[in-house]
């Protein structure tokens, strides 16, 4: 088959997509429908929708039909506290799929970042995070007692842990971000439904209340093809910092 035939099929879907012909969020035909109204072939319509999907501006999920991306979601970092509120700010449905919660002493690092004695325990969650019912986050986070002993008072699957704790007076006031890039791990690809060493971004995060006490320290993988981030910055506001991270490579 000429390559030519999906390239060119994928260029209309891809003016129809910028004219809002398909606009974001829309869910484009079936493959039998676009085979039947462009006179194309199923297999000729399937490597279109790869090219779109690689180009991030499909879903790449298959058996349904394909969702409109048009371009990454954008979050801004003001709103990284809260994954569920800046979902439906978008327009999504946000959920979550437990997949550990336990209580265990801290590690190194944790007990570090949360100002904890050696042996101290935290509660740690690793969630899958939904938008729409599309995997794109993995949360892994060690929550100081304070916060972590309330867990069990929030659904996990459809809750906001920053929204519930706030109604037991727990406040995610501060938060440090780091940002990288790394590649998936068999696990993280297992649970993101991409393939291993697929493009990841990173955020470690250490959070804390008013008072600077800490509450939280985690680390998320978000898909790359998926989210992006964006940082508004001004002369009038508190200037951004770069710092020189020295990579854990272990």
């Amino acid at each position: 088959m000429p390559a030519a035939m999906y390239q060119d099929l994928a260029a209309t879907l891809r003016d129809a997509i910028a004219d809002g012909s398909f606009p974001p969020g829309s869910r484009l035909p079936s493959e039998h429908e676009v085979s039947e109204r462009y006179g194309a072939s199923r297999n000729t319509v399937r490597r279109a929708f790869a090219a779109l999907s690689q180009d991030g501006l499909i879903s790449s999920h298959q058996g349904a039909r394909r969702i409109v991306l048009a371009e990454p979601r954008v979050q801004s970092f003001s709103e990284l506290r809260s994954f569920s509120r800046w979902a439906r700010s978008i327009g999504e449905v946000p959920s979550g799929r437990v997949v550990l919660l336990e209580r265990r002493a801290a590690t190194d690092v944790e007990a570090q970042q949360l100002a904890l004695a050696a042996g101290e325990q935290v509660v740690y969650l690793v969630r899958l995070r939904l938008l729409s019912g599309r995997p794109v986050m993995i949360e892994r986070t060690a929550y100081a007692d304070r916060a972590g002993s309330l867990l069990g008072f929030v659904d996990l699957e459809r809750e906001s842990v920053c929204e519930r704790l706030e109604e037991y007076g727990i406040f995610f006031a501060h938060a440090q971000h780091t940002m990288e890039a790394v590649n998936a791990s068999a696990e993280d690809a297992a649970l993101l439904e991409t393939e291993p060493g697929a493009a990841l971004l990173r955020e470690r995060r250490r959070t804390t209340d008013h008072d600077g006490r800490p509450l939280e320290w985690s680390e998320d993988v978000y898909r790359g093809d998926a989210v992006a981030f964006s940082i508004r910055n001004s002369l009038g506001a508190a200037p951004l910092a770069r710092d020189h991270v020295k990579k854990d490579r272990s």
